[in-house]
């Protein structure tokens, strides 16, 4: 079969994909809750007819090509949710309708395995076929700014998406690796000419207002799909998005993805895993409270006061791994290798076992497990009119770790180059980068030559 450019091939193949799964789901709850046959086949066909219906309305089966998988998983089990809880009301309201509630409950936790097992396996499949040239949608770019570059080098880094840039209009070529196909006056004449490609990326500055609304006119003589890509002019937008406001479509520039679904979600997520480690780790840290202590003499803790959600400030806890008079002078930045460091803080610095007092923290609620490194009001007032975007980063909490330390950015290295990883984390926040981000930091954020 030739899917080359079958625009129907994906939502078939989710369709499929989830009938799959319901199947699965009602074999494997009737081998774990024994029924008789005509009470498994009732489920099924209801379930197939109450799904089948719910999927669509809720928009199971949009396009997903490119999107995140985590907001598909999410959508879909939320979907699935949904249509077990019209089930229940079946089993409850309809008199001739008969099903044991151990069954209903093994089919609702089967059916979130095997549907979150087929919408992985399907999605792993269309990666697989469109990086090969498979599935694609043929579109060309129209724009020659930041917006136009960085579009067409995110499609060249990501095949599996399934975009085929057929090539860029505008003033000039911005990327040798996709042709150049002249200015957007010739735009209409070549869709009529090549009727494979159906969509038109229109990637332009804002300030370029009359130049888009001429080009929108132009394209208005076709049937091709347009989208908009504003080119932010050299500013970094956070989180990103449309919202309506008084039937207003108003564009959100810098948000916080801290909303209050997600500030809960990120909430439990950092009380439970902070909870978890500072339980795991108690001993650890008696003995290196011992060390402190033995090493010199002064507090086991050392309290700093650093910024963190909102500019809010608070008392951000170590070990105390230097002497208790080596900030007399004052403290200034890239100062660390001056400090006079005891030889067991030398050791916990450079392990970053210094950190762990900071799961304190964030018990309190004053910080995240993830997040930006949080800094001193002193240099927060210095740094936020020298670094385009460093206040940005105040839009979550402040983090333990974060993508800047999985990167090897800490310590006294370039400020700019943690700020951009930084934005990026608070740009793409979900729950899954933050289980990766913990993951990658037993193995790379603990030991580091820049940790001093």
């Amino acid at each position: 079969m030739n899917i080359k450019e079958q625009s129907w091939f994906s939502p078939v193949l989710h369709r499929i994909g989830d009938v799959s799964g319901l199947l699965m789901a009602t074999y494997t709850s009737f081998k774990l809750i024994p029924e008789n046959q005509s009470s498994v086949l009732l489920l099924l066909m209801l379930s197939a007819l109450v799904s089948g219906w719910f999927f669509s309305t809720v928009g199971v089966y949009r396009p997903w090509r490119g999107n995140s998988k985590i907001n598909e998983l999410t959508l879909v089990l939320t979907a699935w949710l949904g249509s077990w809880c019209i089930l229940a009301i079946a089993y409850y309201c309809i008199p001739f309708i008969s099903l044991e509630v151990d069954l209903l409950i093994a089919y609702l936790v089967a059916g979130i395995i095997w549907l979150t097992t087929s919408r992985i396996l399907v999605r792993l499949y269309l990666n697989k076929v469109r990086s090969q040239g498979g599935n694609t949608r043929k579109v060309v770019v129209i724009g020659e700014g930041i917006s136009a570059k960085r579009l067409l080098s995110k499609i060249r880094g990501n095949a599996w998406i399934g975009y085929d840039v057929a090539g860029q209009f505008g003033k000039h070529s911005v990327d040798d690796d996709y042709q150049y196909l002249g200015d957007e006056s010739e735009v209409c004449k070549y869709l009529s000419e090549h009727p494979r490609v159906r969509e038109v990326w229109v990637a332009m500055s804002l300030a370029q207002e009359e130049r888009v609304v001429k080009v929108l006119q132009r394209l208005d003589a076709t049937t091709c799909n347009v989208r908009y890509i504003p080119d932010p002019i050299g500013f970094r937008l956070i989180n990103h998005s449309i919202t309506p406001i008084a039937g207003i479509n108003a564009l959100n520039l810098s948000m916080s993805p801290m909303d209050s679904s997600n500030r809960v979600l990120k909430a439990v997520e950092d009380r439970i895993i902070a909870a978890i480690i500072l339980l795991m780790i108690s001993p650890l840290m008696i003995l290196l409270a011992i060390g402190v202590k033995l090493s010199s003499p002064g507090p086991v803790f050392y309290r700093q006061e650093r910024v963190s959600w909102n500019g809010k400030t608070f008392g951000m806890l170590k070990f105390r791994s230097m002497t208790v008079d080596s900030e007399a002078s004052g403290v200034q930045w890239g100062g660390a290798a001056t400090m006079s460091v005891t030889k067991f803080g030398r050791f916990i610095r450079a392990t970053s076992l210094d950190e762990l007092p900071q799961f304190i923290n964030v018990l309190l609620g004053d910080m995240s497990i993830v997040g930006p490194r949080p800094e001193r009001p002193m240099f927060v007032d210095q740094f936020k009119h020298e670094i385009p975007g460093y206040m940005r980063k105040h839009k979550v909490k402040a983090g333990i770790t974060g993508l800047a330390q999985i990167n090897g950015w800490r310590g006294d290295t370039d400020l700019s180059k943690r700020i951009e990883c930084d934005l990026d984390y608070i740009d793409n926040w979900s729950l899954w980068l933050d289980l990766k981000i913990i993951f990658l930091t037993i193995f790379r954020g603990f030991v580091h030559k820049n940790a001093k």
